[in-house]
C-alpha cells in the first residue's frame, strides 16, 4: 500500500505527460519513507464526462485518492499526504498557471478485515535483485 487513483478530466492529457506524472507520484510516495516501494500502486483514470463550474470544457481537474491500510498514526499520514501533495503541486504548477484547473488529494483508510490481498510482487523483486 498505498494505492493511488488519479482521476482527471480528459483535457489534462493535452497539458501533461500522465505516465510521467504517475512516476512522479509513485516516487514521491516512496520518498516519504512511509510506504514500502513494492506496495505502491498508481493508476490514472480519464474522465470524458464531467461538468465543472459554468460547464465549460476548458476547465480541468486532477484528483488523487490514496487508499492505505490502517495502522499509521494520524501525524504520519498527515506528513505523508502533505509531502506528496507538495511534489504534485510543483509538477502541476504549469497547469495551475496556464489553465482553469483544480488539483486535489485525499487519503483514506482501507479496512483490513474487508480488503483481502494477494501479491507476488515482493517475491518477484527479491528474485530479480538476487539474479
Amino acid at each position: 500500500m498505498p494505492h493511488f487513483t488519479v482521476e482527471h478530466s480528459a483535457n489534462v492529457e493535452e497539458w501533461i505527460d500522465l505516465k510521467e506524472f504517475c512516476d512522479v507520484l509513485r516516487k514521491a510516495a516512496i520518498d516519504t519513507g512511509v510506504f514500502p516501494m513494492p506496495g505502491v500502486r498508481v493508476r490514472a483514470v480519464r474522465c470524458d464526462n464531467y461538468s465543472i463550474a459554468d460547464g465549460g470544457y476548458e476547465h480541468g481537474f486532477l484528483d488523487i485518492v490514496a487508499r492505505i491500510r490502517e495502522g499509521r498514526p494520524f501525524k504520519v499520514r498527515e506528513k505523508a499526504v502533505n509531502e506528496i501533495f507538495k511534489i504534485v503541486e510543483e509538477y502541476m504548477e504549469p497547469c495551475l498557471k496556464n489553465h482553469s484547473f483544480s488539483l486535489s488529494m485525499e487519503m483514506n483508510h482501507i479496512n483490513d478485515s474487508l480488503s483481502p490481498k494477494k501479491s507476488s510482487i515482493r517475491e518477484y523483486l527479491a528474485r530479480k535483485n538476487h539474479e
